[in-house]
């Protein structure tokens, strides 16, 4: 699989700056915000958090109402809006200086840091008062999951593992949606440990394959990354292993029986399995002309969007039909 990093510097070089993927062209302020974070990136998070409510039916069957999904997708949607405007905020300079980023909302100036700095508290407040509309612990436990999401901002710039940091900011999320359902803590206690873990390790194997686009970047300006630490080709090598263990994790959840799931959950597994063997099969053995930002840029999006709303499709049938 082996990839040459001096052509893929060179190769990156040479492509002049475009808009990224997932953004949007519209010059209002509502589309200039979607593009600052992202929105389509919600597509492939949010079925996670499905998840964990599904499985908190099995527990609570009565705990959800229309009201407390209108503030499940309230709180992880101003928590997923805060974490990354603040990124955003955190990485401006950084980000004029990258051809990639370059023309991102901040380093164009189609959007101020002031306003983008309230609109990334006022996200915050909205989520700790959605937190404490579900239930106390969800409450209580609210900063505590903000200052993590915020902290791994920082964690590039003193080590390379910043990805498992990332990976483990929407591991919470099946976690906090499952809390807000039942209002305590999974039996046995290690359930919500092994769902957390298993989207940790999918997340941050996605985002070192991310962070190849960035590998000649983050080594010249002292960036952490896998890619920048080791290289492009073992760097791969990692996020598939990654990706090996998050199946493991999702697996075992079924073979333990961590939570009441049954066949169709076990096919949600399997079908993760398959997008993300396909995913990295793509990447394998290309030449490093080939493995440009749209190519992986456009895998990151639809491969993770394919693989989350399956199993959270399949884990809901799951329900339906062994419930």
């Amino acid at each position: 699989m082996g990839v040459d990093t001096d052509r893929m510097a060179h190769t990156t070089e040479r492509i002049p700056p475009r808009r990224e993927g997932q953004t949007f062209a519209g010059d209002s302020l509502l589309s200039r915000y979607a593009s600052f974070v992202k929105l389509p990136h919600t597509l492939f998070a949010l079925p996670f958090a499905g998840v964990g409510v599904v499985l908190a039916s099995a527990v609570r069957p009565g705990g959800i109402a229309p009201g407390t999904i209108f503030w499940i997708l309230l709180a992880f949607t101003a928590a997923r809006f805060a974490a990354m405007g603040f990124n955003r905020i955190v990485d401006r300079e950084q980000d004029a200086l990258n051809p990639r980023t370059r023309l991102r909302e901040l380093p164009t100036g189609r959007l101020r840091v002031g306003q983008a700095s309230a609109a990334v508290a006022v996200a915050a407040a909205i989520f700790i008062v959605a937190a404490w509309q579900l239930n106390p612990l969800c409450g209580w436990l609210s900063p505590l999951a903000l200052g993590w999401i915020l902290f791994y901002s920082y964690t590039k710039r003193f080590t390379a593992w910043a990805h498992l940091v990332l990976g483990w900011s929407l591991g919470i999320a099946p976690v906090g949606a499952y809390l807000a359902v039942t209002g305590e803590w999974s039996e046995p206690w290690w359930a919500l440990v092994v769902l957390a873990c298993g989207v940790m390790l999918w997340v941050a194997g996605f985002d070192i394959i991310y962070s190849v686009q960035d590998e000649a970047f983050d080594r010249e300006h002292g960036f952490h990354s896998i890619p920048a630490k080791v290289g492009v080709t073992r760097a791969l090598g990692i996020a598939r292993g990654l990706h090996l263990l998050a199946v493991v994790a999702f697996f075992s959840i079924w073979f333990f029986d961590a939570f009441p799931v049954g066949w169709f959950y076990w096919g949600g597994v399997m079908v993760m399995a398959v997008l993300l063997h396909f995913a990295h099969a793509s990447l394998r053995g290309r030449p490093a002309v080939e493995l440009d930002v749209a190519r992986i840029d456009r895998a990151f999006f639809l491969t993770n969007v394919r693989v989350s709303t399956s199993f959270f499709v399949l884990t809901l049938l799951d329900r339906w039909f062994f419930g």
